[in-house]
């Protein structure tokens, strides 16, 4: 972590250990080093902070490539590792960025989902993030925050003080599906993304919120 990357995780992690009740299960399961891609529901603007907030280590987030333009923002977001991508959420750049990120050793997180929830429950994901990980060779570690659309979902307007918890899961490899996409045929490889983004989002709901334990690295 840079400076101003570690100052605003620690600020964050006062903030939200006192407003938010924030509760972190299992994130020894992130890896400490090396590239991985991490997979969380998305129900809030704060879900990427409550993220990167419960882990010991710089993570990645997605920004719209506007943003960037702006020299105070810009200058922002570069620092704290953030990755251009277009208004849709993805194109072959962005792709590219967060590719060659993970192919430096660098953890990144990404929503299956696409977008914020509207209803709280848990959406269908897309097939994007199906293709990043098999295009890449790092693991993804599911992870299933609750509480922050009661928080700050879409129909709240300021930061409600209610629990926050986030539950991880165990490192997914996918190796199969990497190796057999290597020579698969077109209509193959689309499926193949599918049912990999179906698998990251089957893993993200059986995760429940509570165990014996909480772990704050």
């Amino acid at each position: 972590m840079n400076a101003l990357y570690r100052f605003a995780w620690l600020s964050f992690r006062v903030f939200f250990r006192l407003y938010f009740r924030w509760r972190v299960y299992n994130a020894e399961r992130v890896p400490r080093e090396g590239a991985v891609i991490i997979a969380s529901n998305h129900a809030s603007y704060l879900d990427p902070p409550f993220v990167g907030t419960s882990l010991p280590r710089g993570i990645s987030y997605l920004a719209r490539e506007n943003l960037f333009k702006y020299p105070v923002i810009g200058w922002i977001l570069r620092t704290v590792y953030a990755v251009p991508v277009d208004r849709e959420g993805g194109g072959a750049q962005g792709l590219k960025v967060i590719l060659d990120r993970l192919l430096d050793g660098g953890a990144i997180i990404l929503f299956p989902e696409g977008t914020r929830t509207r209803d709280g429950k848990l959406q269908p994901p897309r097939s994007g993030i199906g293709l990043t990980v098999i295009k890449s060779t790092a693991p993804v570690v599911p992870v299933r925050i609750f509480g922050s659309f009661e928080a700050y979902g879409r129909p709240v307007k300021f930061p409600r003080p209610r629990q926050v918890v986030l539950k991880y899961g165990m490192p997914m490899r996918f190796e199969k599906f990497r190796a057999e996409a290597k020579s698969c045929s077109s209509a193959r490889l689309k499926e193949i993304y599918k049912e990999t983004a179906d698998e990251i989002m089957a893993a993200i709901a059986k995760l429940e919120p509570c165990e014996d334990k909480t772990i704050f690295p």
